[in-house]
């Protein structure tokens, strides 16, 4: 499949926490576990589907700087071509994520420039484009559009949302084929809620991931909820990307023409073994493994 990723990059550092609340204390020497990498929702996703066997084409913005050079880098081992990665932004955005010994995580993420700067989709971006991913930043608006008006399918993850109505994102609701999110902002009727979306957008299929609950996925095709648990492979060091993880596996399977709930159980296995590792980019299985994983899952 050849799949359009567009959305964030950036460089980001794990460090290792005792635990949440933070105590203060002057300074701590966790070895090995501060860690630096690049990350970002974009690459996040690129990097699981080009795992996964995917061709991928990539647009995103950087600045002209030492961690634009580490992501076009690293982009070019993984073999994600970076000729639509453009330099424009005053500096590359970065984040911090900490992390406790039970995974919980805690996220500092500066964007810099990113949402105040436009990015000028060439004609041609969606050419022999099976599936566009339009991660739910500003510079992608124009994406949605041009994705639309091309017949083509749009996935999209809207990450944690409380409001049905939300102004920031209901663009990317609204142009979603397959629409992703968090239970973090949902509350505890949380069917009720997937309800309402359905209701009020149009997408095919809308999962929402509720961590170690598992995931609930609604269908239009049924007009029902699909409750899945959560998958369990090891123990967990690390959630942060759990996410891009579950939403990237299962856009791979269902864009092969996998039934959407055989997609979700192969997400769910990739997400599991994911987190099983530290960084958000890290810890990505090939096709075979996670084959394998659900043979031995069954």
């Amino acid at each position: 499949m050849k799949i359009l990723v567009s959305g964030l990059l950036n460089t980001e550092t794990t460090a290792a926490v005792r635990g949440f609340p933070i105590q203060y204390y002057p300074i701590d020497y966790p070895f090995f576990g501060v860690s630096t990498a690049v990350s970002g929702v974009a690459f996040n996703i690129a990097k699981a589907l080009r795992t996964l066997g995917d061709e991928i084409l990539l647009t995103s913005m950087t600045g002209n700087d030492y961690p634009a050079a580490y992501i076009r880098d690293t982009l070019r081992q993984l073999n994600i071509g970076t000729e639509r990665v453009r330099p424009v932004l005053q500096q590359t955005p970065s984040s911090v994520v900490l992390y406790d010994p039970e995974g919980r995580r805690q996220i500092y993420c500066d964007l810099k420039d990113i949402q105040e700067t436009s990015y000028e989709f060439d004609s041609d971006c969606l050419d022999g484009i099976d599936l566009v991913v339009a991660c739910n930043i500003n510079f992608n608006r124009p994406l949605l559009r041009m994705a639309k008006a091309a017949g083509k399918r749009i996935a999209t993850d809207v990450h944690v949302l409380s409001n049905v109505y939300d102004a920031y994102n209901r663009e990317f609701m609204e142009c979603a084929d397959i629409l992703f999110l968090s239970d973090e902002g949902v509350g505890q009727n949380y069917e009720d809620f997937l309800l309402q979306l359905a209701r009020t957008y149009g997408s095919e299929i809308i999962v929402l991931g509720r961590g170690d609950k598992g995931a609930a996925m609604y269908l239009r095709q049924t007009d029902r909820i699909l409750q899945m648990p959560a998958a369990q492979v090891g123990p967990v060091t690390n959630t942060v990307g759990a996410g891009d993880a579950l939403f990237s596996a299962f856009v791979h399977f269902y864009a092969r023409g996998f039934a959407s709930a055989e997609a979700l159980r192969r997400a769910q296995l990739f997400a599991a073994y994911k987190i099983t590792v530290s960084g958000a980019s890290n810890g990505f299985v090939t096709e075979q493994t996670l084959e394998d994983m659900c043979n031995n899952n069954q």
